[in-house]
């Protein structure tokens, strides 16, 4: 379990390490989340963090979220979430604290959640890499058709999974052991190496590599 931080992604860019290597990037402004409330054994059962990221005008918010807000001591928040944490990590963050950047150190290996765009409906060409048909004699129309997509009398039923066409993207991608290759701390931003789902400008979460190789 750890501190799980709430971050904007500005886009991709590259920059140059000292050997000369070109290395792609993606930068993402990495707080600061406010703490919100904490979660306890004895309360909830659990302890946890709730934080709160980019501010957001009182007069959109209900009178009970300003009534939370105000009671941690920061303003209304656009994002709200929680993360599961250690009891240490707990204790280290009091409610109406700030998490920065500063958790995070260059070199570690971090995870990136966020949502992928969302192209809508598209067929099997593009949402799962189906051959297109040749363009020769005794080919119709159908090009980009999938073709049979189940046997005849026997078993007579399209398996489950098959792939067709359908909705593509928006959904929660995890993009894992991924390489800080750069903080700043003052401007709360981390660049990652590589690319993170999502477009610009949109949420993602990140926190240490859960499962590091």
């Amino acid at each position: 379990m750890a501190i799980e931080l709430l971050c904007r992604k500005i886009g991709m860019t590259r920059i140059f390490a000292e050997s000369g290597e070109c290395i792609p990037v993606t930068v993402l402004e990495a707080g600061p989340n406010a703490v919100l409330q904490q979660k306890t054994d004895a309360n909830d059962g659990y302890t946890a963090l709730q934080l709160g990221y980019t501010d957001r005008r009182r007069k959109t918010v209900s009178k009970a979220a300003n009534g939370h807000f105000e009671k941690a001591g920061v303003g209304p928040k656009r994002y709200v979430r929680e993360c599961r944490v250690t009891a240490e990590e707990l204790e280290a963050h009091a409610v109406g604290s700030e998490v920065t950047a500063s958790i995070f150190e260059a070199g570690q290996k971090v995870d990136a959640i966020g949502t992928s765009k969302g192209r809508g409906t598209m067929g099997t060409v593009k949402r799962h890499n189906f051959k297109i048909k040749r363009k020769t004699h005794g080919t119709h129309e159908g090009f980009r058709n999938p073709g049979a997509i189940g046997a005849g009398s026997y078993p007579g039923k399209v398996f489950k999974g098959q792939p067709m066409f359908g909705r593509m993207g928006n959904e929660k991608h995890t993009s894992r052991n991924l390489e800080i290759v750069q903080i700043d701390v003052e401007q709360n931003l981390v660049l990652v190496r590589g690319a993170v789902a999502g477009h610009n400008n949109g949420l993602v979460t990140l926190r240490a590599a859960t499962s590091p190789k």
